[in-house]
């Protein structure tokens, strides 16, 4: 196992809707939210950690391969390739595991996994836009108000109030991954710009089924925009 190259790929990702990533912080203030969004703590500006997109990629192609019904919401494993249906079943789950990783301890001596290929960096918000926004004095969040609705009374109840990155807020994101082996580039890349197209048709982060993290990739090579434009992941 010989380390040949490292693609990286940079590009923007921009709001088509408020997204939601919250900050864990469950420590309620008087007047504030219920659910603030994870921001950086020296600047106070909110980011996409590289983590979210990881991750949602990672469950959309589990989804899209069969293997979700198998491994019960699990990170799929090696173990879990003894369940495919046929070779093009396996050959997906193959990759995957490849590209995002396996736990150490579901390695085996032959190294046909080896280490994980792909990291995504933190996101954070694109340097023109961010003058382009305190220039115009945009807010960098927005509070929406949200309540369910009694069936029989039809009358609002259970307030809550979620902070969002409001729509049309651009982020700079840098993805990369290892090329071990002859002929991973393209199965990786193909893999890459499969997982952000689910993202692109699903969304990231949270309450995406009220229609929250609705998002568009957009890398800065023309050779590689074209190439993810014209990407099907179906």
């Amino acid at each position: 196992m010989k380390l040949i190259k490292i693609c990286e790929y940079k590009g923007s990702i921009v709001l088509k809707s408020g997204l939601h990533i919250g900050s864990g912080n469950m420590e309620m203030h008087i007047g504030g939210t219920d659910s603030p969004v994870i921001m950086h703590p020296h600047t106070r500006e909110p980011y996409i950690p590289g983590s979210s997109i990881k991750g949602k990629a990672r469950s959309l192609l589990e989804m899209e391969s069969g293997f979700m019904a198998f491994t019960k919401g699990s990170p799929l494993s090696p173990k879990a390739l003894q369940q495919a249906v046929d070779s093009a079943m396996e050959a997906k789950g193959m990759a995957i595991i490849k590209f995002f990783g396996a736990g150490g301890s579901e390695q085996d001596d032959s190294g046909t996994f080896g280490p994980t290929r792909v990291s995504f960096a933190d996101c954070y918000l694109n340097g023109a836009w961010k003058e382009k926004a305190k220039a115009n004095r945009w807010p960098l969040t927005e509070v929406k108000s949200e309540n369910s609705i009694n069936r029989v009374t039809g009358t609002a109840q259970n307030p809550r109030f979620i902070e969002r990155v409001p729509e049309g807020t651009e982020f700079d994101f840098t993805v990369s991954f290892k090329v071990l082996h002859e002929g991973e580039e393209e199965l990786f890349e193909g893999l890459l710009f499969k997982g952000l197209k689910l993202i692109e048709m699903d969304a990231l982060g949270g309450s995406g089924s009220r229609g929250y993290g609705r998002v568009e990739f957009i890398f800065a090579d023309t050779g590689v925009q074209e190439r993810f434009t014209v990407c099907n992941p179906f």
